[in-house]
């Protein structure tokens, strides 16, 4: 489904990201750990399509992420999924609308059926006209992932989905994350520092140590289940 070879990111020279080869299969869990500052984020932005790698190549299906032909906004959209950090909804729409964006920008049919359907599958089909500033943290997280499912993405990422949350909503919002790959038969990767949720997925790929010109390389591994 998703593949890395041999890629590598800097910033202004300086070396912040040198990743393992990884093959990721279609309905897999994997996160991607390590401390602030490792790499993470940076290797999550490079999968998501949006910033080209210093060196080496990323293939969704096959199809190279970076190489000619140029993948638009579009391309990226109808494939890819992203629940980012911070969630970026729009406040001047309703939680509804902000749905309905994305399937505006991906160029798919606008369908208000499937987005009152995940509204109502992720709890918050009551909260459908409220705008973002009337909705709580955990609701406006359960649109942002509404958002970046509804075009049935072959890939879904999230970065930090539980960095500012207690161990039982951190438990939950994950719960939230699985469930939305397994609506979307998507493939799941998450980047977290987060040891609490780290147990909770198939395979984990761990930076050794905060990249930089002495970075080691990254590591796969996989952890065992909890039970």
């Amino acid at each position: 489904m998703l593949t890395v070879r041999s890629v590598a990111h800097r910033y202004g020279g300086r070396r912040v990201l040198v990743a393992p080869d990884l093959s990721l299969a279609a309905g897999e869990h994997c996160a991607l750990v390590g401390p602030s500052g490792s790499g993470k984020s940076t290797l999550l932005n490079i999968l998501a399509g949006i910033l080209p790698p210093s060196a080496g190549d990323v293939a969704l299906q096959g199809e190279p992420l970076y190489t000619a032909p140029a993948r638009d906004d579009r391309w990226r959209a109808r494939r890819i999924g992203v629940v980012p950090q911070r969630l970026h909804l729009l406040a001047s729409l309703s939680a509804r609308d902000n749905i309905r964006l994305a399937q505006y920008l991906a160029g798919t049919h606008a369908d208000i059926r499937e987005v009152d359907r995940l509204l109502a599958a992720l709890g918050v089909e009551d909260r459908a006209s409220a705008r973002p500033g009337e909705l709580s943290a955990g609701e406006q997280q359960r649109v942002a992932i509404a958002r970046a499912i509804v075009n049935r993405p072959q890939v879904l990422l999230a970065d930090e989905p539980t960095s500012s949350l207690d161990d039982a909503n951190a438990q939950k919002a994950i719960d939230l994350l699985f469930e939305a790959a397994r609506m979307a038969g998507a493939l799941l990767v998450v980047a977290t520092h987060d040891g609490r949720v780290r147990a909770r997925f198939d395979r984990a790929v761990e930076l050794l140590e905060p990249a930089g010109e002495r970075a080691r390389p990254l590591r796969s591994a996989h952890p065992e289940r909890a039970a």
